[in-house]
C-alpha cells in the first residue's frame, strides 16, 4: 500500500482493477490498509482474505454496495447502492485476553454512535445499543406511534457482526462488520421492514447526512477507542450506559428453536454477556448470564406481551446487522 502525506492511500476497485484514489478519511495513521469499492460480494470476506495474507491491523474495507452481505444467524442483508455505510475492518488482537474480544465490537459500535450523533446532529445519548450488536433509536414523532411499531418504538439504524480465527493463539484474527443507513428516506424503506428500521436521514428529521463525513467522522472516534485498547482501556461506563435492554423485559430466542422470556437487569462489561432473571414467581430472582454465541435474538418486544410481534431484525437492510457483518456489518456481515 502506498502512503502519502495525508495518510495511506485509498483503493477504489473498478471495472478494468484497483485505481487508486486519495480520500480524506484515510489520513487515519492507525490504518494499515484501506481500499475502497464498487460493489462487492462482501466486505467481511475481503477483509478475512487480507487478515490471512498476513495484513497488519487495522485494515478496513468499504463498499457502496453488497451482493451478498449477511447478518446474525446467516440472515441475507441487503441495502440499495449509496443508501448505507458499508464496512469492515479488520484486527490481530493479540493484546486481547480471549474472553474480551468481544469489545472490538463494542468500541466499533461506540465510534459509530459518536459519529452518527454528531453528523447529523443529533442530541448526545439519542442512539442506543440493542444487545448484543445493533444501534438502535427511538420512532419519531412524524412515524407510526410507539405502541404500534415493533420493539416499543424503537428502530434499527445499524448492525454489527464480528467473526474472529485463533482465538487463544499467538495471532488471533477478528473481523468486525457494521452496516449504517444513512441518507435513506422513509418512502423509500422495504415495506416488510418500514416499521422496524430507520436512518439517520430520517432520525434527524431530513437533514442530508454524507456516508463519505460519517465514515471519516467514524474512524477519527475509532482511534482513540482501539488506542485504548491496546493499553488495557474499555469505556465500561459508556457501553453500559448505552445499553437499551436494561430494565425491560425481553424474549430471547435461543439456537434450539425454544424461547425464554426474562427481565434484562444488565451487561457485564468484563464477559460482554446479558444479565437476566427469571420472571416465574418461583424463581428466586438470581441473575444468570447470557453470552452471545448462546443466544439467537433479543426482542424488546415481550414486555408488550406480543410473542408474534414482528422481528426488528428479520432479513435485509438495517434489520439485521448490520457490518462478521451488519446492516453493513457481522452483527451484519459485510
Amino acid at each position: 500500500m502506498q502512503s502519502s502525506a495525508t495518510g495511506p492511500v485509498a483503493m477504489l476497485s473498478s471495472a478494468t482493477g484497483p485505481v487508486a484514489m486519495q480520500s480524506s478519511a484515510t489520513g487515519v495513521g492507525f490504518l494499515s490498509r484501506h481500499e475502497r469499492f464498487r460493489s462487492v460480494p462482501s466486505t467481511n470476506d475481503i477483509v478475512r482474505t487480507w487478515l490471512a495474507e498476513g495484513t497488519a491491523e487495522v485494515c478496513l474495507a468499504v463498499t457502496d454496495e453488497q451482493t451478498a452481505g449477511r447478518g446474525r444467524s446467516g440472515r441475507p442483508w441487503v441495502a440499495p447502492r449509496g443508501a448505507a455505510l458499508l464496512l469492515t475492518l479488520g484486527f490481530r488482537p493479540s493484546y486481547l485476553a480471549p474472553d474480551r474480544a468481544w469489545r472490538l465490537s463494542a468500541v466499533v459500535a461506540l465510534a459509530m454512535i459518536d459519529a452518527a450523533e454528531d453528523l447529523a446532529g443529533l442530541p448526545a445519548g439519542m442512539l442506543k445499543l440493542k444487545w448484543p450488536n445493533d444501534i438502535v433509536v427511538e420512532a419519531s414523532a412524524g412515524e407510526a406511534p410507539a405502541d404500534e411499531a415493533p420493539a416499543g418504538g424503537w428502530r434499527k439504524v445499524a448492525g454489527l457482526l464480528g467473526e474472529s480465527e485463533g482465538v487463544g493463539t499467538s495471532d488471533p484474527l477478528a473481523v468486525i462488520g457494521i452496516g449504517t443507513n444513512v441518507d435513506w428516506p422513509r418512502d423509500q424503506f422495504p415495506a416488510d421492514l418500514a416499521d422496524s428500521m430507520t436512518s439517520l436521514r430520517e432520525a434527524s428529521r431530513g437533514r442530508p447526512v454524507s456516508a463519505e463525513g460519517l465514515l471519516e467522522a467514524f474512524l477519527s472516534h475509532l482511534e482513540p477507542r482501539v488506542v485504548g485498547l491496546r493499553d488495557g482501556h474499555f469505556d465500561v461506563a459508556g457501553w453500559h450506559d448505552r445499553q437499551i435492554t436494561t430494565g425491560r423485559v425481553v424474549r430471547i430466542d435461543m439456537p434450539d428453536g425454544s424461547s425464554q422470556v426474562v427481565k434484562a437487569v444488565g451487561v457485564d462489561g468484563a464477559t460482554g454477556a446479558l444479565l437476566v432473571a427469571d420472571m416465574e414467581e418461583t424463581a428466586d430472582g438470581a441473575e444468570r448470564e447470557l453470552l452471545v454465541g448462546e443466544v439467537v435474538h433479543v426482542r424488546l418486544d415481550a414486555d408488550r406481551g406480543d410473542s408474534a410481534a414482528p422481528d426488528p431484525a428479520a432479513p435485509t437492510p438495517a434489520g439485521e446487522a448490520p457490518a462478521g457483518e451488519a446492516p453493513a456489518g457481522e452483527g451484519v456481515t459485510n
